[in-house]
Parts: structure tokens; sequence; C-alpha cells
């Protein structure tokens, strides 16, 4: 297999930088060859989303530039993979290179699952887990069926978390609700926003969860300050995160925090 190109997303890099690490050894130690193209940077979901698209252009030509040469980009965000995937089209239409690059980028736990055809992971969480599922990687990615769908549930990122020794995944009352983020949603419908992600939180304290997880460190990001403000001892980690941690040493239960 050609060495893949790791896509960190730039919240990621300038915030979580351990979710950059925990992915890069997550594939590693599946016998991935990793790179990391240091031309990197946004990806321009941001301008794209409040709807400067000429703004958004020059950041999505140079992500190509930066990617073309790749064969594979694997991305530990549903968002930023969607972005590249399915939106890069409308921002430039007629460059050749959007299809080619989309159709080869990947959300991590959909590379493990699909391309390296993964069906069960060597490690050890013994925790009580909620899978918070990001609506981009629900959505768009397809990382699992949504309930409102009539047919028989499957879901990539639960699969992979359900092979773990020990790992006890709660049930949630409403298992594919928005977290309340939505980028700058947060900031123009505060209200709206705090209140969603509040009753997720809610759904998890029910549920029993201990840690949540999720392919969306952003989706975290905003679950993690509302649950520090309201004095929570739920704690994070970003799916990178819990299988680095729990592949780490096989048969040993993982630490409890990251």
């Amino acid at each position: 297999m050609d060495p893949v190109a790791l896509f960190i997303p730039c919240y990621v890099d300038q915030f979580y930088p351990a979710v950059g690490l925990a992915t890069a050894r997550v594939l590693e130690r599946l016998g991935v060859k990793v790179v990391y193209p240091e031309a990197q940077t946004c990806c321009g979901q941001p301008m794209a989303n409040a709807g400067a698209a000429r703004d958004a252009a020059p950041v999505a030509r140079h992500h190509l530039d930066v990617f073309s040469p790749h064969a594979q980009v694997v991305c530990p965000s549903g968002s930023c993979t969607a972005m590249v995937r399915h939106h890069y089209a409308d921002i430039l239409p007629g460059d050749a290179r959007v299809q080619a690059v989309g159709g080869r980028t990947f959300e991590l736990c959909e590379f493990l699952t699909d391309v390296l055809k993964v069906t069960r992971l060597d490690g050890s969480f013994p925790r009580k887990v909620g899978l918070h599922q990001s609506c981009h990687g629900l959505r768009e990615l397809g990382l699992g069926t949504s309930s409102e769908r009539m047919v028989e549930p499957w879901n990539k990122v639960r699969s992979l978390l359900s092979s773990l020794r020990g790992i006890q995944l709660v049930e949630l009352s409403r298992p594919d609700e928005c977290c309340g983020f939505g980028g700058l949603f947060s900031v123009d419908e505060p209200e709206v926003s705090g209140a969603t992600g509040r009753d997720r939180l809610a759904d998890h304290t029910r549920a029993g969860a201990e840690v949540v997880t999720a392919v969306d460190m952003s989706c975290l990001m905003h679950l993690e300050g509302l649950a520090r403000r309201a004095g929570s001892g739920l704690q994070f980690l970003h799916v990178a995160q819990l299988l680095d941690l729990a592949m780490a040493a096989p048969g040993v239960s993982a630490p409890a925090t990251a």
C-alpha cells in the first residue's frame, strides 16, 4: 500500500494536536505508512459555511495542490472529509482534481472499515462509552444508518469500538441527534446551540456513559465546554484517542484519560 497522507483539520492542529498524533499511531499499528504534508492549511469549510464561497475557493484550491500527489488521504474529521468530498465541486466547478481527491479522502473509521477491511481491533477499553454521531459523518459520509430509516441498523464506528475488550457502549434514547455546535451556528444561535448540547449531555448521562466519543473533535469541543461549565464528570475522547489508548497495550486495561 502507498503511504497515506494525514489531513489534519486546522482546529485539531491548533487546539487538539493529540488527536492528530493518535490518528497516526492507530494507522501505524495497523501497518500503514503515514506521511504529513506540511503545506496543508484549512480546507475552507468555515468560509463556505458562512456563504463566502469566493473566499473559500483559494483555500480549497491550495488543499487540492497539496493532496493531489497522494494516493490516499485520511482525516480524523467527518465534517472536513465531507467538505472535500461533497462541497468542493460547488466551490471549484470545472476543476478535475475535485472528484479525484475527494474520491480518495476518507474519515479515519471509514478508512479502517472500507479500505483496510478491519473488522476487529486488538485492544482493551473497559469503560462505559457513549458514541456521539456527528451530522456530517452520519448524513454525508454514511458512517451508519440514521434512526428514521426502516432498515437493519449498522454503524462503522460502533462496529470498531464494540470489538474492543471490556468496552460497554451505552444505549442513547436519541442516538443520532445533533450536538448543536454547527460551527457558525453556535455563534449565531447560541441559545439554541447550548440547549441542544445540554440535551445531548443529559442523554449520555442518563445512559450511564463515563466517556463520550465521536469522529469530530468540534462536536466534542462543544459538548465538553458545556459539561465543564455544568460541573459534569463526563470525559471526552476523540475516537482516534480512544482507539490509540485501547491498542497501546493489547490485553491490558486502558488508562482512564488521554
